[in-house]
């Protein structure tokens, strides 16, 4: 079929309710049993790759995914490699948050099926690292952290791919802050003395968008008021 007969073809399916228009030349079917537009699309994840191109699903819609958290998120939040004009991306009710990475930082995912749709995610170990350069992907540092123990609960926790994704993707807040937390667990001893010697020169936020007038010399890393208090109670707490 044409360009021009497949899109008449298209318009009068749209108009005649069967597909509903989410993008341009994206269409997706009206399930029958559909009372409105609004439930037309039971999984945005479907989505991704026609509108984002070369994308996965991470950050705390993949710590979902991976039993990280039981926390909920409404949005999906998905990096891309296409260049983004807004972080935020809605489509009918359906809102995609986004973070722009360079291909060279496209590694760590893998592939999963959504229906008949073929979606890239984050791994487990990507999914952390990438909350730990970003805790606002992660929905604040303190979800991070409580993910952060969470993967070593993981079957697939390995130490030493978090190290190799870390150096990989090249931002040097992510050892400091994965030093810092992973100091308060004995047995992750080697990862800590691993993220001492990798860390970078400089000072970090532990959490950019926390107003943070603590520095943690050994960590290079400012911390909010509240958190000594909170990483105290981790540190003591029974194992």
């Amino acid at each position: 079929m044409d360009r021009k007969g497949a899109s008449k073809m298209l318009a009068r399916w749209h108009a005649q309710r069967w597909l509903q228009r989410v993008g341009h030349g994206l269409y997706v079917a009206i399930p029958l049993d559909a009372r409105a537009t609004e439930q037309v699309l039971e999984d945005p994840w479907i989505l991704v790759p026609s509108l984002f191109g070369t994308a996965y699903v991470g950050g705390w819609s993949a710590a979902e995914h991976w039993d990280l958290t039981e926390q909920l998120f409404r949005d999906t939040l998905v990096f891309t490699t296409k260049a983004i004009r807004s972080r935020k991306h809605e489509v009918h009710g359906i809102t995609f948050l986004l973070r722009h990475i360079r291909p060279e930082a496209f590694f760590g995912t893998r592939s999963i099926w959504r229906g008949q749709t073929k979606v890239q995610i984050s791994d487990v170990h990507r999914t952390t690292i990438d909350m730990l350069a970003d805790p606002a992907a992660g929905g604040g540092i303190r979800h991070v952290a409580d993910c952060f123990e969470a993967y070593f609960k993981h079957k697939d926790a390995n130490a030493e791919t978090l190290i190799a994704y870390a150096d990989k993707l090249g931002n040097g807040a992510v050892f400091k802050r994965m030093g810092f937390l992973a100091e308060t667990m004995p047995e992750q001893k080697l990862l800590v003395d691993a993220c001492r010697e990798l860390m970078t020169q400089g000072n970090a936020k532990l959490d950019p968008t926390i107003k943070s007038p603590r520095l943690v010399r050994g960590w290079r890393l400012w911390i909010p008021e509240t958190w000594s208090q909170a990483r105290r109670a981790r540190t003591e707490r029974p194992s």
